[in-house]
């Protein structure tokens, strides 16, 4: 009874923060996470109401599946943008700014947080420089794929950036897995080759080869049925599937074969979108079901946002250095990238703002980062503070880009006005 308490009231409370916001002209994502936050453990779940709020963190992770089926669906997504007449005409761009803005964001965290070492050595180690540096990689695709749906946002920009957030992943986890890696040698003063190259590399390629198996399966499986309603539960039923076997784990001697479900699920959707011939159709139908999951994605997500990390000075400190250092790597790398593959002068001066939303696979890398020890919880809470700020501040940035880039258009006055004689009519009534 308590966890579907949790979960109505999770999601009533992120629609009803929507209306609220809704003279504002924010985005809806904010406004959930905003909600989560109000109904989290430092707010109403404070009095202990069972249900009404959530108490704790653990109440907020007992509700993990869902931010894991949510998360499968919007690399699902995501994956329906690698359609190959797309990547012929924008497939090298992307690949190009992915990788450069990701190095260049590391880069840049990497030099500044080392320079803070040095200066203060006692509160930041080499190690967890690096290994925040490779952190910054990361960016949350979830909250730009709900800006992009909420407001419709569409052109030379918009196709860019999907592929781009996408790619992140692969790229982040490799130069997460490289710096990792060595901070490990650093601590213990031996290096493990295996965990620095090979693991990343089997992560990667693995979860690929995993993601193109269902993919042909689902679109094979898919021919069986002849009425659309079944497609999409079946379709639905495989994300559900894949987003299940990419938590299995193999340990075989010293290398760990793992997945990466970001990854897995959007090569479900590439496989899947360019082979199977109603692809689009149940795409359209896929995201008209997400609709509500996403919505308790994010307010689950503001749940799980730890505001005691402001309590500690040093903390925000090299947090506020971390997210503008990242932020300047974010928007200057893909800059100087975009121009380097002759991208028009709006996707060169807006794609970069676009990129600064930062969560899920971010924290993610935290969770392995805590091999490090005492060392990882100072990293966690970094994280856990640039993300806070990240996902307020985040989302508007990338509506003002796609606004600034002319990809999000004001509603026609036609559709203005059906609306309005729809809703005098209903008044009438």
């Amino acid at each position: 009874m308590n966890t579907l308490l949790s979960v109505s009231v999770a999601l009533l409370a992120g629609l009803m923060m929507t209306r609220l916001f809704k003279p504002l002209k924010l985005p809806s994502v904010t406004a959930y996470l905003i909600a989560g936050v109000l109904i989290g453990p430092y707010c109403l779940g404070a009095l202990g109401l069972n249900g009404l709020g959530f108490a704790s963190h653990e109440n907020v992770e007992s509700l993990g599946v869902i931010s894991d089926v949510a998360l499968g669906f919007i690399a699902f997504s995501i994956g329906n943008e690698f359609r190959l007449e797309d990547l012929k005409k924008t497939g090298k761009q992307a690949f190009v700014i992915g990788i450069l803005q990701a190095l260049a964001a590391a880069a840049l965290v990497d030099v500044a947080l080392i320079a803070i070492h040095l200066i203060m050595p006692d509160k930041l180690s080499v190690s967890q420089a690096i290994t925040l540096g490779a952190i910054a990689t990361a960016t949350a695709p979830a909250a730009t794929l709900m800006v992009v749906r909420q407001y419709k946002a569409h052109g030379p920009l918009t196709k860019l950036l999907l592929p781009i957030v996408a790619l992140d992943d692969a790229v982040g986890l490799i130069v997460f897995a490289v710096s990792f890696g060595v901070a490990k040698a650093l601590i213990s003063g031996s290096a493990d080759m295996v965990s620095i190259i090979v693991n990343p590399l089997i992560e990667i390629v693995g979860s690929l080869i995993l993601g193109a198996i269902m993919g042909c399966l689902l679109t094979y499986l898919e021919k069986l049925f002849n009425s659309n309603t079944n497609r999409l539960n079946l379709t639905i039923a495989f994300v559900f599937l894949t987003a299940a076997l990419s938590n299995l784990k193999f340990e075989i001697g010293h290398v760990h074969i793992s997945f990466s479900s970001l990854l897995v699920c959007m090569m479900l959707g590439t496989v899947f979108c360019n082979i199977c011939p109603l692809s689009h159709d149940l795409m359209e139908s896929s995201d008209k079901w997400t609709s509500p999951l996403f919505a308790l994605f994010f307010v689950i997500s503001g749940s799980e946002l730890e505001l005691n990390v402001f309590t500690d000075g040093a903390i925000v400190l090299i947090g506020a250095i971390y997210i503008i250092t990242r932020s300047l790597g974010k928007y200057f790398g893909t800059l100087g990238s975009s121009k380097l593959v002759k991208c028009e002068p709006q996707i060169c001066k807006y794609l970069g703002i676009t990129l600064l939303p930062q969560a899920g696979v971010a924290l993610g890398m935290c969770t392995t980062a805590m091999q490090l020890g005492e060392e990882g919880n100072l990293i966690r809470n970094i994280v856990l503070f640039a993300v806070l700020i990240y996902e307020l501040v985040g989302p508007l940035l990338t509506r003002w880009a796609l606004q600034q880039a002319g990809e999000i258009k004001p509603m026609p006055d036609h559709v203005k006005n059906r609306r309005q004689q729809k809703l005098e009519e209903a008044k009438n009534r």
